[in-house]
């Protein structure tokens, strides 16, 4: 049985699934797009957020380092609601050797990439917080960007274009006839059941799952590495500007301030399983090290969350396989038709979320060209819906709106800035919407209090809007606090220990959730790595 028919169907709602989708879209030919997930809640949404300026590479990678200048200034241009130009510094601190520096301008030259060495009192006047014996410092155009908004924002686009988005749909078939594709299949994990979709031709943008989806296909040993990386965001901006060591890349070199906090990262380890990414405390001390390296009094700072994410990495056989730091960054397209005899399966792994429409161009340009159809990409040219007659973000412009807003639009997250009638009116468009699923598009509960306030208060305006019963919301507070507890206990420390305590005060003391109506402890509606068939997805449903 048929339930859909589109020429494409693009498997992965990160940043590289999402620009597929919108690139085949505006070319012209019909696309759904299908995630076991929420949009971007695997890799895309588990990072540090830097929009590279190619600053990173321009020694290791000079390849890497002119596609991240060039797709840098096209992203600013079309992402202004998710792309925030901080700039950026590469920093010899006094732990390092200046030996690597000695290369920087040059490598930026060759790579075509912006910068400009300057004076130590220059880059303290720009962060006061700069270690006082940083030796040398490079002004380059990084930036930072929300993954987030802005692959919401190339699927808004993609719709516009006609595309098709199911989202908590966990393909686990794809059909084929011969040796051509005809067909996905997928389970719905919200409302259950199952759909088929026809098609000409399917791309996987599965990132770290891309040699699972590959298999589904009869395309075994698609060898995809996750390399994890952990990550900490500290309670408020140590800096404004993105600041980077200037060393060979490495564990926790990056700082990056991110909406109303700054994010040091990352560590990179090979994983076994990307749905199981543990955080280990050596590595949070890691993180911390080196964040005291590049800004005085890191350490005294209050770090309130740790996560971890998993690059999909392509295998190099020139280094070791648990050698994830030197594997390649680039962009990888497996062709299957040239791989393995299929017509009408293309994957795509690797890159980075700086270079997301570069690669859906690429990949898009191939199928069209194993189609025989000429359709020009033009996802250069225009601006996302979300980005029309807007400017570049600003980590202040929520306080702008609240400053217009504040005796008619109750804040409802302190940390954040959300506001009643933003929350409503998301939750009110989205009735399936988990709150998870809010937060994301929102940042409710992300920052320093991490939802102890305004968990409650959301969850309440969930019955009040007749969007969920009592039990419903209750269900909704329950699942949203867990998820925020989980990358807590590495980090437990001075204030955010006070933080936490209070929280759970606040939850069992106050609001008493243990006895609030519904299950006490029910299972995990959409976990990840379970299959969407199992039984124990079954009984939560």
């Amino acid at each position: 049985m048929t339930d859909l028919s589109v020429d494409v169907v693009v498997i992965g709602g990160g940043a590289t699934g999402a620009g597929v989708a919108r690139d085949v879209a505006m070319r012209g030919l019909s696309v759904v797009l299908v995630d076991r997930a929420d949009l971007g809640q695997g890799t895309t949404g588990r990072y540090h957020g830097l929009l590279h300026s190619g600053g990173r590479y321009v020694i290791s990678d000079p390849e890497s380092a002119r596609e991240c200048a060039e797709e840098n200034a096209i992203i600013t241009r079309i992402h202004t609601d998710a792309v925030e130009q901080t700039g950026g510094l590469f920093v010899v601190t006094p732990e390092d050797s200046e030996e690597y520096s000695e290369g920087f301008m040059a490598g930026a030259a060759k790579a075509h990439m912006p910068a400009e060495e300057i004076t130590i009192a220059q880059a303290l006047s720009r962060e006061p917080r700069l270690h006082k014996g940083t030796k040398r410092a490079f002004a380059v155009l990084d930036g930072t960007v929300d993954g987030w908004a802005m692959v919401w924002g190339a699927v808004e686009s993609a719709k516009e274009h006609g595309a098709t988005v199911l989202t908590y749909h966990e393909v686990d078939r794809i059909h084929r006839v011969g040796d051509r594709v005809t067909a996905v299949e997928c389970v719905d994990r919200k409302a259950g059941g199952r759909i088929t979709i026809d098609c000409r031709f399917v791309i996987n943008a599965g990132g770290p799952w891309a040699g699972r989806i590959a298999g589904f296909a009869g395309c075994h040993d698609v060898d995809v590495v996750p390399g994890r990386g952990i990550m900490i965001a500290m309670n408020h901006r140590l800096v404004n500007s993105v600041v980077n060591r200037c060393i060979y890349p490495a564990d926790g070199d990056i700082l990056v301030p991110v909406h109303t906090v700054s994010i040091i990262g990352t560590t990179d380890v090979k994983a076994d399983d990307p749905d199981n990414l543990p955080i280990p405390r050596n590595e949070v001390q890691q993180m911390l090290d080196s964040g005291a390296a590049m800004i005085d009094g890191f350490r005294e700072a209050r770090a309130v969350h740790a996560w971890s994410g998993a690059r999909p990495l392509v295998k190099d056989n020139r280094v070791k396989a648990t050698d994830t730091r030197h594997m390649s960054r680039g962009m990888s397209v497996l062709d299957h038709l040239e791989r393995d005899d299929l017509h009408g399966l293309l994957t795509i792994t690797g890159g980075k979320l700086t270079t997301y429409r570069l690669m859906a161009k690429r990949i898009v340009d191939i199928m069209c060209e194993q189609l025989g159809e000429d359709r020009p990409c033009t996802t250069d040219q225009e601006p996302v819906p979300t980005s029309r007659k807007t400017h570049n973000y600003k980590v202040t412009h929520r306080l702008e709106e609240r400053d217009h807003q504040f005796q008619e639009d109750q804040i409802i997250c302190e940390c954040e800035l959300m506001s009643r009638q933003m929350f409503t009116e998301l939750a009110e468009e989205n009735p399936d919407a988990t709150l998870d699923d809010l937060r994301r598009r929102l940042r409710l509960g992300m920052g320093p209090c991490q939802g102890g306030f305004c968990s409650t208060r959301a969850a309440g305006l969930l019955c009040t809007n007749g969007i969920q019963d009592s039990a419903g919301a209750t269900l909704e507070l329950r699942e949203f606090m867990k998820h925020r507890w989980m990358g807590l206990w590495p980090i437990l420390a001075g204030a955010q220990v006070r933080q936490t305590a209070l929280d759970e005060w606040i939850m069992r003391g106050t609001l008493d959730i243990d006895h609030a109506p519904g299950d006490e402890n029910p299972p995990e509606r959409y976990p990840v790595g379970v299959p969407a068939d199992s039984e124990a997805v079954e009984v939560a449903r």
